[in-house]
């Protein structure tokens, strides 16, 4: 902080880092984006010599910390943790936004990807894709999936599978992820694409059956598991991800510097454990692979949700 009476440096001969940074996190704590945030933030933290606070803000599946992030001055003190929610399915469903994924925010890196896990109850006579797509195409509309609500990952996910195994399945939307598992337990639904860490314990426990995960490579935590895209529906490559993004304006040296950090954070051998245990597959890309990956999911998504019609929750 400058001390009063003291000329202000020009901004552009001033060192960065020379405070604190803020980093918007858009889910509440304790979750799998704000343990990603947590870990990568505080080894930026120490690489840099500077704090870095995470600033959780929740809301409206990413939009309230997005529309928070995008009014920040561009000024290399405040990331915001983008996802396929506010930069990818969110701005594809419509509406009005408060903010513009493209135009308010500069990439910096995506971190890592995640991808989805398919599964079953035990009860549905099914072990593989061509199986479900077979049993699906036998009983149109018979078939229910759960979902964490309308336009969520796994809803998207659900309505890609549909699309491209030109099956028909009942959608049933929840409020939030524990809901929708307790029905899919109880046989109430009998599928769901989820979180892989989320999941994981109840196929393991056998009370659930995993069917195949969503990614463009085998997940290394289960590596025997296909993929859907290589057990028969090419071009079902979806998953979640974790990126950063600063203000519009952020100056291109900051940006640059950051996206080195990150790549590096997310390589390390402690990091990328850690991710790993949690189904993310650590990245690390430069700004403009970022910028394509995002201009990327905008496009898959909305052209999902245009042949789909698929609606948000009101």
């Amino acid at each position: 902080m400058l001390l009063v009476g003291l000329p202000a440096a020009p901004a552009a001969a001033q060192a960065w880092p020379s405070k604190s940074i803020r980093w918007i996190v858009p889910f509440p704590p304790g979750g799998g984006n704000d343990t990603v945030a947590r870990a990568v933030g505080q080894r930026l933290a120490e690489s840099i010599s500077q704090p870095v606070v995470i600033d959780n803000r929740p809301g409206a599946g990413g939009t309230i910390g997005a529309d928070l992030a995008a009014r920040a001055p561009g000024d290399g003190y405040t990331l915001f943790l983008a996802g396929v929610a506010s930069h990818g399915i969110n701005p594809a469903l419509g509406g009005r936004l408060p903010y513009d994924p493209v135009r308010d925010f500069t990439p910096v890196s995506l971190l890592a990807t995640a991808p989805l896990l398919l599964v079953v109850h035990p009860s549905l006579p099914v072990r593989s894709v061509k199986e479900l797509v077979a049993l699906a195409r036998t009983r149109p509309g018979a078939l229910n999936y759960a979902s964490n609500g309308r336009g969520s990952s796994s809803h998207m996910a659900a309505e890609l599978f549909a699309s491209l195994g030109q099956v028909r399945m009942e959608h049933v939307p929840y409020k939030g992820f524990a809901p929708a598992l307790t029905d899919l337990l109880g046989g109430r639904v009998e599928l769901m694409f989820s979180s892989l860490v989320a999941i994981l314990p109840h196929v393991s426990a056998g009370k659930l059956r995993a069917v195949a995960t969503t990614g463009s490579a085998r997940s290394p935590v289960l590596a025997n598991l296909p993929t859907v895209a290589e057990a028969g529906l090419a071009g079902n490559e979806t998953a979640s991800w974790y990126g950063v993004v600063a203000p519009a304006g952020t100056p291109g040296p900051v940006v640059e510097r950051l996206a080195t950090e990150f790549g590096r954070i997310v390589r390390t051998p402690a990091v990328r454990e850690q991710l790993l245990a949690d189904g993310a597959v650590p990245v690390g890309g430069t700004p403009q692979a970022f910028a394509a990956h995002i201009k990327a999911e905008l496009a898959r998504w909305s052209k999902l949700v245009r042949e789909a019609k698929i609606q948000p929750d009101a």
